[in-house]
């Protein structure tokens, strides 16, 4: 139980740190390639309106870095640009390649295709930052070498992964090593609370069968006198739920089950079913059952067959009149599967889980007939969690109630 509560913390733990570096990380990215790609956008507008100028008036055309903004007195020299003039079907007239020289004419118009064949006015294509501008007389397609700035998108993207990483791991350390000390005050409130259970268990055992006693003997001497009957029946039942809680305390350990071994869950089930066949066509009720053959299982057998026995048991009290009851266990993908299934009236679908709570009666009135003690899904629950598996209830028509069972 206390390793299952350390990490259950430690998921917890890490999961919303791990969001929150996800966050910074995404947040942090993004941020940066919103600036860096904002600033070539604007440094590539002024660049086209410089060669939409040229388009107008060739002669009477200002240099490209004279009205540029940010660019600053080595913004010639750090800039590197071409430019393609196309006509309005695409095909290319003129290039302007006079601020670069690693690319040449070959090069420039297969980036020219292969952009205009995008159909997107801008965006990045290799280490270039390209602008699409249509006008009435052609196209110029003008790519702005965005080497850098891509490269250092790139850098900070990886050093923020790697940090990430590097702090998840590192968060992931100190919360395994300040995980005992956090879930300690948790742990020692459910060791009172079993501690609690046991001995109140012990302390009520000897009034309990004192009272049974007494009343046995006064049974003797006044034989049909109900209030006697009544009393042997209700000590009985405190007895059983006494027991009951006491099991239930011990499940809540580390190790439960210090016996585990593997066993033939096959011949487990048909022990644990015969006498509820019997019990279910005396009372008029269609019972059903599949049990593959040769399934092996890893546990405690007896426990097992109790948590089928505390299935079958409910099914059989609760179903209704002349209702059906289909048992099945199987394999199946790699895990065995135990269904119950009976047909009752549900009062309400919506709560089922509760059904696992210790003392939930769904039907207070049907409980009292039948005289449950309302712990024994929590049991089946404990049992099968302390197995590894997992136990889940279901009605898909509220006419049916079934319960699976995954090891």
């Amino acid at each position: 139980m206390l390793k299952k509560i350390q990490r259950r913390f430690i998921l917890a733990a890490m999961a919303a740190f791990g969001v929150v570096m996800l966050a910074l990380i995404v947040g942090i990215n993004a941020v940066n390639y919103y600036r860096t790609t904002s600033m070539q956008d604007h440094l590539i507008r002024d660049l086209m309106e410089h060669e939409q100028h040229v388009v107008r008036q060739p002669q009477a055309a200002p240099p490209p870095f004279e009205n540029m903004r940010g660019g600053g007195p080595e913004a010639e020299f750090t800039t590197r640009f071409f430019a393609v003039h196309c006509d309005r079907k695409g095909n290319i007239k003129a290039m302007s390649r006079e601020h670069i020289a690693s690319v040449d004419e070959k090069t420039a118009k297969q980036y020219t295709q292969r952009v205009l064949l995008k159909g997107r006015e801008r965006g990045y294509y290799g280490d270039y930052r390209y602008l699409v501008n249509r006008h009435e007389t052609g196209i110029i397609v003008l790519f702005l070498n965005a080497a850098v700035p891509l490269q250092f998108m790139r850098s900070l993207f990886l050093v923020s992964i790697g940090t990430g990483c590097a702090s998840l791991f590192l968060v992931f350390l100190l919360v395994l090593s300040f995980s005992r000390r956090a879930i300690r005050p948790y742990v020692q409130n459910m060791e009172r609370q079993k501690r609690f259970v046991t001995d109140a268990g012990h302390e009520l055992k000897t009034p309990i069968t004192s009272i049974a006693t007494s009343a046995d003997i006064a049974a003797m001497e006044h034989e049909g006198d109900e209030w006697i009957v009544n009393i042997q029946k209700q000590s009985a039942r405190l007895a059983h739920l006494v027991e009951k809680l006491v099991a239930l305390s011990r499940l809540d350990e580390e190790a439960p089950f210090p016996e585990k071994s593997r066993f033939s869950l096959s011949d487990a089930a048909w022990e644990a079913t015969e006498p509820f066949a019997v019990l279910a066509k005396a009372k008029g009720k269609d019972y059903d059952q599949r049990i593959e053959e040769n399934l092996i299982v890893y546990g405690d057998r007896n426990s097992i067959q109790q948590v089928i026995s505390i299935l079958l048991d409910n099914a059989v009290k609760y179903s209704d009149q002349a209702g059906k009851i289909r048992l099945d266990i199987y394999r199946k993908r790699g895990k065995i599967r135990i269904e119950v299934c009976n047909t009752c009236d549900l009062p309400d679908v919506s709560d089922l889980d509760r059904l696992f709570d210790r003392f939930y009666r769904m039907d207070e009135s049907r409980s009292k007939m039948t005289g449950g003690t309302g712990i024994g899904l929590s049991m089946a629950q404990a049992i099968v969690e302390a197995h590894g598996g997992r136990i889940g209830v279901k009605s898909p028509d509220g006419k049916t109630i079934c319960f699976t069972i995954v090891l």
